[in-house]
């Protein structure tokens, strides 16, 4: 992606300087070394641009908070709480409170990011496989944590085994590439789904610029909430399979 925005073309500049002293200091030349330097693009850019707003939205219903006097941003928050709280509730149970920032932050962000492509000459950073990629990581990283932590480690890995004890040199294997494959789920569920709706929008804006398209816009936003909604929901499912006493 082109660097559209000053601020990936700062972080370009700030971060490969850094990392073209880095190569020199190892006998690379500074020609080859600034070559080197991996660059910021704009998916990384619109990223970390929806992070900082989302951490500013956060901290401005914080500091605003009023029980008697709710402003619009802290009635915005409750209804973002409250609806992906009781869904977790629903999914997870007893203890979801403790995985609600985790999985109200994927939802937003994810939704966010999704809604980006909307914006004229601006790509969906999820269009990128990259950004589902390194989303799923995390996901699968913190719920088998969060099952470890619950179960301790042998508690967790018997539930990898299966209940009959002399089929686990079977369903251990089975268990584990499941497991693995849940990454690929989660990165191409959100990448394909959000490539197609991009290149189906822009198709019509190319064909017919007037009109009909807005009708894709509406079907991008609808395909933006559903693929949100869905990594959301996956990732309490992995949730509560992990910190569930029993399967």
């Amino acid at each position: 992606m082109p660097e559209s925005f000053a601020l990936v073309r700062l972080l370009n500049a700030l971060l490969m300087g850094v990392e073209a002293k880095a190569f020199q200091s190892i006998g690379v030349a500074p020609a080859e070394a600034i070559q080197k330097a991996i660059k910021v693009n704009q998916a990384l850019g619109l990223e970390l641009l929806v992070a900082a707003g989302l951490i500013a939205f956060f901290l401005l219903v914080r500091l605003t908070l009023s029980a008697d006097r709710p402003n619009p941003a802290q009635q915005i928050a409750e209804m973002i709480h409250e609806t992906c709280g009781g869904l977790a509730d629903q999914i997870i149970g007893h203890g979801y409170e403790q995985f609600q920032a985790w999985v109200t932050c994927i939802f937003l962000f994810v939704l966010i990011n999704n809604l980006l492509g909307l914006i004229p000459g601006i790509e969906a950073p999820t269009v990128s496989p990259w950004v589902p990629l390194g989303l799923a990581v995390p996901t699968f990283l913190f719920y088998n944590y969060q099952g470890i932590r619950a179960q301790g480690l042998i508690g967790y890995l018997k539930h990898f085994c299966g209940p009959i004890w002399w089929m686990a040199w079977l369903l251990l294997p089975i268990e584990i590439v499941s497991h693995l494959a849940r990454i690929l789920s989660l990165t191409i569920r959100l990448y394909a789904n959000m490539f197609a709706s991009d290149m189906v929008t822009l198709g019509f804006f190319s064909l017919i610029p007037v009109g009909v398209p807005a009708i894709f816009l509406g079907l991008h936003v609808f395909v933006s909430l559903i693929q949100a909604f869905v990594f959301m929901l996956l990732t309490m499912i992995y949730l509560s399979l992990a910190v569930s006493k029993e399967h």
